[in-house]
């Protein structure tokens, strides 16, 4: 049985951690976004009858977003190949459906300023879709100026960063469910040159060191191939199928290379 007062506790904290770090507007865009994605996989399990708990928060006040994200806890195999698809995609499309209009909304109520030469600090990297909304809302920003992000944005930013780091087809991440409802057994290849991927991005940019390392240890915990399914050599259908696609597409819209880059020495 859930224990709801937990689920409410870290909830409430959560609220209080990341509204201390970015203000109201900034807490109820992530918690929006966050829990959006976990309500996603939480319906589809439920629709299924996939036994499942509620989204747990993890707030975190000492850290630049407030909180590590959230979860929800699968406490049973999951026994079909569609099922898998499902409910692997269902948490990134959720997500990804509040994050989209939140840049838009975000970027328009930023402001352009000019970069002071002597300011210290970190540098956000844009992945594309965030791009695109500055340019079309901003058009280009000359040298030595920038767009200082309001909490909305700094907000769409940051999911739309998870959303990335969930769809990566690693293990049991979110895209490596996706990876090996359309792949089969082959997906643990792909889990294996993308482990090579996130150590070079590591090499690239320090903001990958943390990540790459708790992946890392989960496939070393879980192993590398993803848990079988009963039905794990029937293809996936057409739809689905056309799912994944969308999928790839919303990872390359939300990845950027360098998540925070050092102001002085650009990783």
């Amino acid at each position: 049985m859930d224990r709801r007062w937990l689920h409410w506790l870290l909830f409430v904290l959560t609220i209080g951690s990341t509204a201390l770090t970015g203000g109201l507007a900034y807490s109820a865009t992530i918690l929006a976004i966050l829990g959006c994605h976990e309500l996603g996989h939480y319906v589809a399990c439920r629709y299924y009858d996939v036994d499942a708990s509620l989204p747990y928060f993890l707030p975190f006040p000492i850290s630049l977003t407030g909180t590590l994200g959230a979860f929800i806890r699968i406490r049973e195999p999951i026994p079909y190949k569609r099922w898998l698809f499902d409910i692997g995609i269902a948490g990134p499309i959720a997500g990804f459906v509040v994050a989209l209009p939140a840049v838009f909304i975000g970027v328009a109520m930023s402001q352009v300023v000019k970069i002071d030469p002597h300011m210290a600090g970190a540098e956000l990297g844009e992945p594309l879709l965030f791009k695109f909304a500055e340019w079309l809302i901003w058009g280009h920003i000359p040298d030595g100026y920038t767009l200082n992000l309001n909490g909305v944005a700094f907000a769409a930013w940051f999911g739309l960063l998870a959303t990335a780091l969930n769809l990566f087809p690693i293990g049991q991440l979110d895209g490596g469910h996706i990876s090996y409802a359309v792949l089969g057994r082959r997906s643990t290849i792909v889990t294996v040159a993308m482990i090579g991927v996130a150590i070079v991005l590591s090499y690239q940019s320090a903001s990958w060191i943390v990540w790459t390392v708790a992946v890392t240890a989960m496939l070393f915990a879980f192993g590398v191939r993803h848990p079988p399914v009963i039905d794990e050599a029937a293809p996936l259908d057409r739809p689905r199928q056309i799912l994944a696609v969308v999928a790839a597409v919303m990872f390359a819209l939300c990845f950027t290379p360098a998540p925070i880059q050092d102001l002085f020495t650009g990783r």
